[in-house]
């Protein structure tokens, strides 16, 4: 589908050069018209003016209707159904009335905008996609076809790429259209575009090759030019004998596939006409306020001197309003007509650019006018603001923030809901200096700050300003989801750890109706100890900012070894008096035996030397041994230096060795080594030894 649209002076000058080898056949979700007959065909009424340059032919609910129908399901992003693209803003010019761009446009919107912006009809764009380049009902295309999309200005000879500053979905849409207009050679331009001319017989080629021959068609209509300036070729006999296929070598196919698509599509090319109207007008201004646009001209029916109305379109809302006013200027113009054909309406908008598009009423309502369209700026009436926290807090949820309808200076009511259900009302008048130095009209009085009544769980938080003159309630800043903790005390038994003497026992714990630390109670074996919940605990305070981080605890309560159960309680403060249980846990405490050795004894000057080393597993500390002579026991501390005690034993280290002299008579004597329990449990015999003192 290559085409080389003429775009200067000296491309113009050659016809040949717009030639298009568009797709043949039907397409996918394409089916052929049973009654449709390549003898129908008119290669001198191809297409009706009023069909071809009727840019209001659909609305943009029509046409996203129209795609939607042609494609149930997209494998890409690409896919002109669900599709978004770029197109550039546009001044006015003798071709097209300005059209307004943006970055992220749907293709119902660009062929809309495009149309009334050009006066071509959408029906025509939407075909020129599909003859093209199959789009319509691609569900997958590739970027490569979309910068080509309807074969404007992408020639032949450089690979089939497109002129960049023409390439893309809204660039070939809105310069495919202004290019039609420029063929009619319209005021303001130059009489160019001659040699298709309606009103007499012009020798049309079947193909490129001149051998193929040429057809006189006696062209009647600048529509039907437009196509043939655009594809400079007319179907031969062997392309209208097989509508939806191919002919012969010599068929050329792209306005014999509009023809056929058109029709299928839409109905006849030269039919279905909009009737003729005898309404007219003028769409002199608009302006726009908060959420409303407000539209000032004429309108008249030229077959009676009674006013009549006017429609007024922004996206997919019409509204219709008297145009009663007095025109003196128009009562001077149409002097059957009278004065009071004058219109000033204001309608509901929506907050952002907007289209705004007028037609003028025929008397009966049956026909209109399209007076045009205009685009504005519509700014949003409705409150907005900040709402700066939403946390948990003795009696439910406080939140704080404030709130400002644009319309007046005074302060707004606002209300909190929890779970999209009403929870307090009451009127942001708090003073935020910091408002005011933002929105200096609006002043100070704008701050709110409350607490609100929410049972305890996980609740959702929103507030909503209440609305002043146009716009509607909005909510203020983003909601949030607050874990709300209730009367009821709540907390974690998190962990409980053992020593040889005693269990660990760590958590936190709070209670909803107080800022306040709260006291746990932590039972062993229905041994209960108290304590105060005061330990730092940033974590808590991260999900419940108001009451702080003084919400651990950490209990040690004596065991003896063996197995234990332990329980923690959460001792209610405020309302209510009932204490959860935050868990219970069963834990074993263990007391790991003494080791070491009694390595020498020996007589020394004074009595006996004994030395050897012991460890409790349960301690890195140096622990007592008893040294028994007899019956007379010394205790000393293994503390000296062993580093083959801290080779062998590496968690414990050194500080495990001992020696001592013990008095003794002379004669034969019995020493013995016990290491003394470091958690006062049994200890450990390490040896005797007998030795005899000279």
């Amino acid at each position: 589908m290559k085409k080389l649209v003429a775009i200067a002076a000296t491309v113009l000058a050659v016809a040949s050069v717009l030639v298009g080898f568009q797709i043949a056949g039907p397409t996918a979700g394409q089916q052929p018209a049973n009654a449709l007959s390549g003898s129908s065909f008119q290669a001198g009424n191809i297409i009706s003016d009023a069909n071809f340059y009727n840019g209001g032919s659909m609305t943009i609910n029509q046409v996203q209707a129209f795609l939607d129908s042609q494609v149930s399901t997209c494998t890409n992003s690409n896919c002109l159904r669900n599709g978004r693209y770029s197109m550039n803003n546009r001044g006015a010019d003798a071709m097209c009335a300005a059209v307004t761009g943006g970055s992220s446009l749907s293709t119902a919107q660009i062929v809309t905008r495009v149309g009334k912006a050009c006066g071509i009809s959408p029906k025509v764009m939407l075909v020129t996609l599909q003859k093209e380049q199959g789009l319509i009902t691609s569900r997958g295309p590739s970027a490569a076809v979309l910068e080509r999309a309807m074969g404007y200005a992408c020639p032949d000879n450089v690979g089939g790429h497109c002129d960049p500053a023409y390439a893309g979905v809204g660039n070939q849409m809105y310069w495919s259209a202004w290019q039609w207009k420029r063929y009619s050679n319209p005021p303001g331009t130059s009489n160019y575009f001659t040699w298709f001319n309606p009103g007499g017989n012009r020798a049309i080629q079947y193909n490129v090759p001149t051998s193929c021959g040429t057809k006189s068609v006696a062209v009647q209509n600048k529509a039907t030019a437009a196509l043939y300036y655009y594809t400079p070729y007319t179907p031969n006999t062997a392309a209208l004998n097989n509508l939806y296929g191919t002919g012969d070598g010599c068929s050329a196919y792209g306005n014999r596939n509009f023809w056929r698509m058109y029709t299928d599509w839409f109905g006849s090319t030269t039919g279905n006409a909009p009737v003729p109207t005898t309404a007219k007008g003028s769409y002199d201004a608009v302006t726009a306020s908060y959420n409303t646009a407000t539209v000032a001209g004429w309108a008249l029916d030229t077959t009676t001197t009674a006013s009549t109305r006017i429609r007024v379109t922004i996206g997919s809302t019409s509204t219709t309003a008297p145009a009663t006013g007095n025109r003196p200027d128009v009562a001077a113009a149409y002097p059957k007509s009278g004065a009071k054909h004058g219109f000033t309406a204001t309608v509901a908008a929506p907050a952002g650019s907007q289209q705004v598009c007028v037609s003028a009423l025929s008397s009966n309502g049956k026909t209109s006018a399209d007076l045009g369209c205009r685009t504005v700026t519509v700014l949003n009436g409705s409150p907005f603001g900040s709402l700066d926290r939403a946390a948990a807090a003795p009696g439910g949820v406080s939140v704080a923030g404030w709130a400002i309808d644009p319309e007046t200076a005074k302060s707004i009511g606002v209300t909190v809901t929890s779970d999209g259900k009403a929870v307090k009302k009451f009127t942001a008048t708090k003073s935020r200096p910091d408002v005011a130095r933002a929105y200096p009209k609006a002043g100070a009085a704008h701050g709110f700050g409350a607490t609100s009544p929410v049972p305890a769980g996980s609740h959702r938080i929103c507030v909503t300003g209440t609305n002043v003159g146009k716009g509607s309630n909005a909510t203020i800043g983003s909601c949030s989801t607050v874990d709300v903790p209730g009367s009821r005390p709540i907390g974690s038994f998190e962990r409980a750890t053992v020593t040889p003497t005693a269990v660990t026992v760590t958590g936190w714990a709070l209670d909803g109706d107080s800022k306040s630390p709260i006291r746990v109670e932590v039972t062993v074996d229905g041994v209960a100890k108290r304590v105060a919940a005061d330990g730092s605990r940033p974590d808590v305070a991260k999900l419940y900012p108001i009451y702080g981080s003084a919400r651990g605890f950490t209990v040690s309560v004596p065991a003896s070894r063996g197995t234990h159960e332990v329980c923690v309680k959460a001792l209610n403060t405020g309302s209510g008096n009932y204490s959860p249980r935050l868990g219970c846990k069963t834990v074993t405490v263990v007391n790991a035996a003494p080791i070491g050795s009694l390595d020498e004894v020996k007589p020394v000057a004074g009595g006996i030397s004994a030395a050897g080393w012991a460890i409790d597993p349960d301690t890195k500390s140096s622990i007592a041994v008893d040294l028994t002579v007899d019956s007379t026991v010394k205790r000393v501390t293994a503390s000296a230096s062993r580093p083959d005690v801290a080779r062998s034993y590496p968690a414990a280290g050194a500080a495990h060795g001992y020696r001592a002299t013990l008095g003794a008579s002379a004669g034969t004597h019995k020493v013995c080594a016990t290491a003394v329990d470091w958690a006062g449990g049994a200890g450990t015999p390490l040896g005797c030894k007998t030795v005899t003192v000279p």
